[in-house]
């Protein structure tokens, strides 16, 4: 009876003593010592991770999937970058496939934001000789079958 009750008390005062440690720890966690980056400032970055002259096809596509994997949508001057970081590399899919990432980042503004975009960046893709997914028939599915609910 005696070792039921050592056991008890001790679990309450461990997790009693548990419980302050993890506040001070996430305290000090959740301060950050890092620089904050501003948007020109990342802007100015990626734009010039792009026009770097030396780039290859993984840095090009690291580049692209880190961009894809952030919570923003690139400016126009960025994509204009990584469309002659692709030309420079000659890979004329990976340029389409970027500008399809572009427009699924869109979301339910697509129809606002990525207008904007290709009327941006369209003197660059004419340019280039480089076809937008809509001009290609990508938008929409080669195979798809009518659905029933919209038979008569």
């Amino acid at each position: 009876m005696f070792r039921t009750l050592a056991v008890r008390v001790h679990s309450v005062v461990k997790s009693g003593l548990n419980v302050n440690k993890p506040t001070a720890a996430l305290a000090t966690r959740w301060m950050s010592h890092g620089s904050t980056e501003t948007d020109a400032e990342f802007d100015n970055r990626y734009e010039a991770y792009f026009n770097r002259t030396d780039i290859d096809g993984w840095e090009v596509r690291k580049g692209m999937n880190d961009l894809c994997g952030m919570d923003l949508i690139p400016e126009p001057r960025i994509i204009v970058a990584a469309m002659n970081a692709c030309r420079r590399i000659n890979d004329f899919a990976l340029c389409v496939r970027f500008l399809e990432a572009i427009k699924s980042k869109c979301g339910g503004k697509v129809n606002e934001i990525y207008p904007y975009i290709i009327q941006e960046i369209q003197p660059t893709l004419t340019e280039l000789g480089i076809s937008t997914p809509e001009e290609l028939g990508y938008d929409k599915p080669e195979l798809a079958l009518q659905s029933v609910f919209d038979m008569h």
